[in-house]
């Protein structure tokens, strides 16, 4: 156990003394927990191959999971990575923001950092807090989610706590997170490059700079990416996702809830709104996610954390249509219940 410090920093305004103690900690390879616009991620100086196993042994998280590299300007991308053409175009239309590049890595990063693979997943944070930290902190910044490894991603430093207190040196209280689900993830070493894990950036938008193709296969061996490979985002709650168009997915999910709880079940439900569930929703346990898919990615990992915090057994989630950030939305779903997603 080590003394887990806990500062509050505001997004909008980072107080640069308060950073800098974060930077030291960075330098000096302890663990420091930071908010980004998309979760929050554990960090530790990605050129320190002690540091790096360390977030492994702090998350639980196995070996052959690849870390993301997070920098603060254009040069260290330089130092880390091979940098190509179609890459160069994704740098210069997205960075910084929701958007993970995995490119041809160098011999300065350690092979702890990408799983022992010859590729290196970069991406440049929007948030303020992250960016500085980076920058003050002079070294690149290797950095998962900062989670117990399978659970529900961390977008508020409560979350971070309840997983993490004890275990790491340092969290910085940022505030919710904006988007509230991971960075797309993009190979460039393939053309046309292909979507490893979609994320807070937009398809669409990747589409309008470069020719994308969707990697599909659900068992895989190397993780290119984390995200891929093992059962992620999960509550200790079995999780059901249903989807559909509204009237009948409101039928379906309230005859399951009835159907669990008869069974001796404790059941949540995590629904877009509770509108058309009012003879049931003050018998269950309901959480409202927001009735905009934005709002849905924001309070999806919040939602599934509050229902375990109730110690539910079944958790029946509502599915959304699977464009744009719906997209992103439904891969979380789908791998936090184990693809036990139906449409109603």
């Amino acid at each position: 156990m080590v003394n887990t410090e806990l500062i509050e920093i505001n997004p909008e305004n980072p107080d640069l003394k308060e950073l800098k103690k974060a930077a030291e900690a960075i330098r000096k390879g302890k663990l420091v927990a930071f908010p980004t616009e998309t979760v929050y991620g554990l960090g530790a100086n990605a050129l320190d191959r002690k540091a790096v196993m360390n977030i492994f042994r702090a998350k639980g998280r196995p070996a052959d999971n690849p870390l993301i590299v997070h920098v603060s300007d254009f040069e260290t991308i330089e130092s880390i990575a091979r940098v190509n053409e179609i890459a160069r175009k994704l740098i210069d239309a997205f960075f910084p923001g929701p958007l993970t590049l995995v490119m041809e890595k160098k011999d300065i990063v350690p092979p702890e950092v990408t799983a022992g693979l010859n590729t290196v997943a970069v991406r440049m944070p929007s948030n303020l807090i992250a960016l500085k930290l980076i920058e003050l902190s002079g070294v690149p910044i290797a950095a998962p989610s900062a989670n117990k490894a399978g659970k529900p991603s961390p977008t508020k430093a409560e979350h971070v706590v309840e997983d993490l207190n004890g275990v790491v040196d340092l969290i910085i209280d940022g505030g919710e997170t904006k988007i509230g689900l991971e960075s797309t993830v993009v190979d460039t070493t393939t053309y046309p490059v292909e979507v490893l894990r979609p994320g807070g950036m937009l398809i669409e938008e990747i589409q309008r700079v470069v020719e994308v193709k969707f990697f599909k296969k659900k068992d895989v061996e190397v993780a290119r990416s984390p995200g891929m490979k093992y059962r992620h985002y999960a509550p200790d709650a079995e999780l059901i996702v249903l989807y559909g168009r509204r009237e009948r997915l409101i039928d379906e999910i309230r005859k399951l809830v009835l159907k669990l709880s008869k069974s001796g079940k404790k059941v949540g439900v995590a629904v877009t709104s509770v509108e058309g569930y009012s003879e049931i929703s003050d018998r269950f346990y309901f959480v409202e996610m927001g009735k905009t898919p934005e709002e849905v990615a924001k309070n999806l990992f919040d939602a599934l954390r509050e229902l375990d915090r109730k110690k539910v057994d079944h958790i029946i989630a509502e599915g959304v249509e699977e464009k744009g950030i719906g997209l992103a939305i439904m891969n979380r779903l789908k791998k936090a219940s184990n693809y036990r997603v139906f449409r109603v």
